[in-house]
């Protein structure tokens, strides 16, 4: 089982678990990336981290924190755009579903979104839509 039912993910995140989750493709055809979401606990509460990385990646190269980040010049191994910071993880899944379109029955524990990255590979990356 891949993914974590909603019960094991807000368990997981009390218990000072990560959970993420993967999104999909960001960028552009020309220049092509992935992004995916990250509920992290820390002592501030529970943080929401979005990540968008170069789709470097394949079938056998598909960890993703080990991909380049898009638009950082630097070598931060920690990079990601703070979303939230709320108390409650529930809230947390929430705003992810409402603001990055993640679905309430995908999260995985951490470190697990690169299996997800790696089906989006076999399934020949599927484009972005059009932008209008």
């Amino acid at each position: 089982m891949r993914y974590l039912v909603e019960a094991f993910a807000l368990t997981a995140l009390r218990r000072g678990r990560s959970i993420e989750q993967f999104l999909g493709a960001a960028g552009t055809p020309e220049v092509p990336g992935i992004q995916w979401v990250e509920v992290r606990p820390t002592a501030d509460g529970f943080v929401l981290v979005v990540h968008v990385a170069q789709d470097i990646g394949g079938e056998n190269s598909y960890d993703l924190v080990e991909f380049p980040s898009f638009g950082q010049e630097d070598d931060e191994e920690d990079f990601g755009h703070q979303i939230a910071v709320v108390d409650d993880p529930l809230a947390a899944m929430t705003i992810a579903e409402e603001r990055l379109g993640a679905g309430r029955d995908r999260w995985v524990n951490q470190g697990m979104a690169g299996d997800e990255y790696r089906d989006y590979v076999r399934a020949g990356r599927p484009s972005l839509p059009p932008s209008e």
